[in-house]
């Protein structure tokens, strides 16, 4: 067993009125893309409370990326939010979207509310297909072409074999906060009919699901980015 502690991820925290707000990059995503900035030009000019990080390995913080797990991703959530005083509102980019819900359930008395932006729980069970699943098991290691970038994606063993170990989508997900989840209906990763099974299984009644009829996966455009950020400002005010 391995005791030794976790690095604590670097951060960057805007201080100001509670509740902070959190942004959850996707996966081997960082705090620098364009809606963790544009959230904290907004919550600076309101005098509000914010924070960004990069999970370990990727980014600024420490570790190498091919060891990281699921499970690594979301203690980095929950040490964020352990971080900081007050109530939180998690806002979740695609695996952000799991971390968010995954940390919703190990910190319930501190987390406010949930934005989550094509959210994507569970994606080790649907988001690969049976012949790289059978690659991920026998090879340890699976290497996709990245539309977002020139290197390709790495998805690893521990990884995979974490993200089946804290499936959600199996029954009701005991989440009692308010709920918002915006999902572009032209998402070529992440179905959007996710989001909408997602509402079904929160257990809170105040869910809404906000389809963006021409919105793709990363929904960075700037009328994108003013849906997020008027999502987010309904929820503190």
């Amino acid at each position: 067993m391995n005791d030794v502690p976790r690095p604590t991820p670097v951060h960057h925290l805007t201080p100001g009125r509670w509740p902070t707000i959190i942004f959850l990059p996707g996966y081997a995503s960082d705090m620098t893309g364009a809606k963790a900035l544009a959230i904290e030009v907004w919550a600076k000019a309101r005098g509000r409370a914010c924070l960004r990080f990069d999970y370990g390995g990727c980014g600024e913080s420490p570790g190498d990326f091919a060891d990281q797990r699921l499970a690594d991703w979301r203690d980095d959530v929950v040490a964020m939010i352990d971080l900081v005083a007050g109530p939180v509102v998690l806002v979740g980019s695609s695996m952000g979207g799991w971390l968010m819900l995954l940390a919703a359930l190990a910190r319930p008395e501190r987390v406010a509310a949930l934005v989550g932006i094509a959210a994507a729980p569970d994606f080790t069970d649907w988001g690969f297909t049976t012949d790289e699943k059978m690659v991920i098991l026998s090879e340890g290691r699976l290497e996709r072409p990245n539309a977002y970038g020139s290197a390709p994606t790495l998805y690893t063993r521990a990884f995979w074999a974490s993200g089946e170990a804290h499936r959600l989508m199996a029954g009701m997900i005991a989440i009692n906060v308010p709920v918002r989840l915006i999902h572009g209906m032209l998402d070529p990763d992440v179905p959007y009919l996710r989001s909408v099974r997602l509402a079904e299984l929160i257990r809170s009644a105040d869910v809404q699901t906000l389809l963006v009829k021409d919105g793709d996966h990363r929904l960075s455009r700037d009328r994108d980015i003013a849906l997020i950020l008027r999502t987010i400002e309904e929820l503190v005010a």
